[in-house]
């Protein structure tokens, strides 16, 4: 049966801070995905519910999709829509990114068949944005169709370089995709559409009724997608939509410490390889997340503030000594004392001789 979406869920949980909303559809999508699959083997077919992620750059998108592949145990390819093309242009074709697939499975066709394929920057084929020119973004919507609908697909083996190999058939039909992208602009949209910001003559800017989300994005619609520039058939067949938020102060102080192999985590082992301790007080670790928060690209900037702060300590690194991190990214150097460990003494004191007679006290002074 696999692990439900509760099961699934408290795994993604514990690698991924935060999206609480998104993890809970990604464990439903992963748990039918896996479902569907043994019940087509018993001749009953279910509907695919491709994914759709929406949320800005560095909150943990294809970290969530890694984390999700792991936790159901199949192969995942990851590919960005900005280098896809139509059969027949430069570039990589949409087949490319079964041919990665296949790659991750081994070369394992009935491995591939139910693993999970994520197109990030999707978001970048919508005929309204910058870049490519429209037709070809509009053609690569086109071509991605029968793939997320399900189809088979005739991949060479060794890649679009390789076309004069015999083909391999990979059918898509329990192949989840997941797209995913920041979709800048689209918030204003769902909020024209819901009445807030909404202009009456000369430009003037009504207030927004009262009654308005505060985060549009938690209410888009297909229309708003289509409104956004992705075609009406691609938007339909990627029916379940999931929106991330942006990460806090709060969120990044937790994605330091709280993940099993949490960034401290990885440079405090790093440091206890060479013989020594690092450690950072909790003043510091909310002051990286702050240094973090206010550059605006969420959790990818983490690494690079961190590293900037223990640089000189990997450098100068001495084995047996403890450094910690504090306020204003200042390090305390110091040598640990030595462990001390009381070893038992070598002289038994007996009360009695092996003959079980009562030895004589010895009296002060003799």
């Amino acid at each position: 049966m696999g692990p439900t979406p509760r099961e699934i869920f408290d795994l993604l949980d514990g690698h991924v801070v935060g999206q609480g909303a998104a993890k809970k559809k990604l464990a439903i999508a992963a748990s039918n995905h896996l479902l569907r699959s043994e019940a087509r083997s018993g001749g009953t077919t279910f509907e695919k519910s491709n994914v759709l992620l929406i949320g800005p750059t560095g909150v943990g998108k294809t970290h969530l999709i890694r984390t999700l592949a792991g936790a159901i145990d199949v192969p995942v390819a990851i590919g960005d829509a900005t280098s896809l093309t139509e059969a027949g242009y430069v570039g990589e074709d949409v087949e490319g990114l079964l041919h990665r697939l296949l790659l991750a499975s081994d070369m394992d066709v009935a491995k591939a068949q139910r693993g999970i394929v994520y197109i990030d920057e999707i978001d970048k084929l919508a005929w309204g944005s910058g870049g490519v020119g429209k037709d070809l973004r509009l053609g690569v919507q086109h071509s991605l169709l029968k793939m997320l609908e399900g189809a088979t697909c005739h991949v060479p083996p060794g890649g679009a370089r390789h076309p004069a190999q015999e083909l391999v058939p990979i059918d898509t039909s329990d192949i989840l995709f997941i797209g995913g992208g920041a979709f800048v602009g689209l918030e204003e949209i769902v909020a024209r559409r819901l009445g807030r910001g909404a202009t009456f003559g000369f430009d003037r800017t009504l207030p927004p009724p009262p009654d308005l989300p505060i985060n549009p994005l938690g209410h888009v619609l297909p229309c708003d997608l289509e409104a956004f520039g992705l075609i009406p058939e691609l938007v339909g067949r990627l029916p379940v939509v999931a929106t991330l938020g942006e990460l806090g102060v709060e969120d990044l102080t937790r994605i330091l410490t709280d993940p099993v192999g949490g960034l401290l985590k990885q440079y405090k082992g790093l440091v206890g390889l060479r013989g020594a301790t690092l450690e950072f007080t909790d003043e510091a670790v909310v002051e990286i997340a702050r240094a973090a928060h206010v550059r605006g690209v969420g959790a990818r900037v983490l690494r690079s503030v961190v590293e900037a702060v223990v640089e000189d300590v990997l450098f100068d690194l001495t084995p047996g000594h403890l450094y910690t991190v504090t306020l204003g990214g200042k390090v305390e150097c110091r040598k640990k004392p030595p462990i001390m460990v009381r070893r038992p003494s070598l002289v038994r004191h007996h009360s009695h001789d092996a003959s079980g007679v009562p030895l004589a006290r010895t009296p002060a002074g003799q």
